[in-house]
């Protein structure tokens, strides 16, 4: 028998540790299970411990193993995957799985929706002419786009030519149920060498990447030593996450004979025990879309230090919940934390403002109504009135 609910297919470069990524499992998780089931497609590879993560049993993971280069070589296997599976929703995200839209219709998917996440340090603003023109090539093939900020919503209507009416703002909402604060203050981490009381732990959780540039806190951490000798013997820093910039950020650490004092804890899976160990976040990226890492850190009550990029200015309420700093300024960076270092009041008045922000705005289950409105607009209006409707589309 076929199963009547519309089946959402999400395609992404690569289904592994990341924001977006971490954005797609929350969605298939909390998205009513009665009227939609889903499917994972990655270009290169569904890597099987973060699959993991997905709670519902009935979603599959494809994994492509897409070769550099142009996707138009996977045209073929993509159009017999859309056409053997019949989804009713082809959800692709960021430029490097937009190409998966153009097989798509060709083989009758009702609705093709992009999303636009962020750009990486190759292209942080989005102002190459030649991913504009890529951009511009696949616009009759998406039925709809989703913006995760004002700025990449104002970019896809005026750089790559999209009217509004097909544009949908959603931002990224989190679990403020998983992500919350610790009772009575800095929480205890297994494995962690900065769980003694007095220490004033600043953190930073994201893949170790240019992008994201942890290269520029270790060096304001080294610059807020010398500006808070008082406060030096207490400070720690704690950077999650693995990547190919860890050589050199251990050879930054070791410049500045940091030793002890910076710990890089690599990849974990304990995301809100680790930031409810922390008692400041920062996020010194270059570039960024809408940051999961930064709202899990304000549900969890923390003050949140961001570059003012992408849609971090968004999200942080400079001077209410944390503050915003020019990014690659390690000077400035350091400026901000040593405001929070010495003001412990401070630390937890931005803190309790920064948890409140987020139940009011960027609660999960906003994001998934949101989703799950335009999904079943979109089906309407290409003719499906309801998910039940697709059963007489699989036989």
């Amino acid at each position: 028998m076929s199963d009547p609910r519309a089946l959402v297919m999400h395609v992404v470069f690569n289904f592994n540790v990341g924001g977006l990524e971490n954005g797609i499992v929350n969605l298939i998780n909390h998205m009513d299970g009665e009227r939609f089931r889903h499917s994972v497609v990655a270009l290169t590879r569904c890597e099987h411990a973060f699959c993991e993560r997905v709670k519902r049993d009935d979603v599959d993971f494809v994994s492509l193993e897409k070769p550099p280069g142009h996707g138009i070589k996977l045209y073929p296997r993509l159009y017999r995957l859309f056409a053997e599976t019949r989804p009713a929703i082809v959800h692709t995200r960021n430029l490097a799985a937009l190409e998966a839209v153009v097989p798509a219709r060709a083989a009758g998917v009702p609705v093709r929706i992009h999303g636009e996440h962020g750009w990486d340090l190759s292209d942080p603003g989005g102002v190459r002419l030649k991913y504009k023109l890529m951009r511009r090539l696949y616009r009759p093939f998406v039925s709809h786009y989703v913006a995760l900020s004002g700025q990449i919503a104002r970019y896809i209507k005026h750089a790559v030519g999209v009217p509004e009416s097909r544009i949908k703002r959603i931002c990224n909402g989190v679990d403020a149920r998983l992500f919350c604060p610790a009772p009575g203050g800095r929480a205890m981490l297994e494995g962690s060498p900065y769980n003694a009381s007095g220490l004033i732990v600043i953190g930073t959780v994201g893949r170790l990447q240019p992008v994201k540039d942890q290269l520029n806190l270790v060096r304001a951490f080294a610059l807020l030593m010398q500006r808070a000798p008082n406060e030096a013997r207490r400070l720690r820093l704690m950077i999650v996450g693995e990547g190919p910039l860890r050589p050199r950020i251990e050879a930054e650490i070791a410049h500045f004979g940091l030793g002890e004092r910076v710990w890089l804890a690599g990849e974990r899976g304990d995301i809100p025990d680790v930031l409810r160990a922390m008692d400041i976040f920062v996020l010194p990226s270059r570039a960024e879309g809408i940051s999961n890492t930064i709202l899990e850190a304000m549900a969890c009550g923390l003050p949140v230090i961001a570059t003012e990029v992408g849609g971090s200015g968004e999200l942080v309420d400079h001077g209410t919940t944390g503050g915003l700093a020019p990014a690659n300024n390690s000077e400035a960076l350091a400026a901000f934390l040593e405001r929070y270092v010495k003001d412990a009041d401070l630390r937890a008045k931005h803190g309790l403002a920064a948890r409140e922000r987020i139940e009011a705005n960027f609660s999960i289950e906003h994001m998934v109504n949101s989703y799950q409105d335009l999904y079943l607009d979109q089906l309407r209006r290409s003719g499906i009135e309801s998910p039940v409707g697709l059963a007489a589309r699989s036989v």
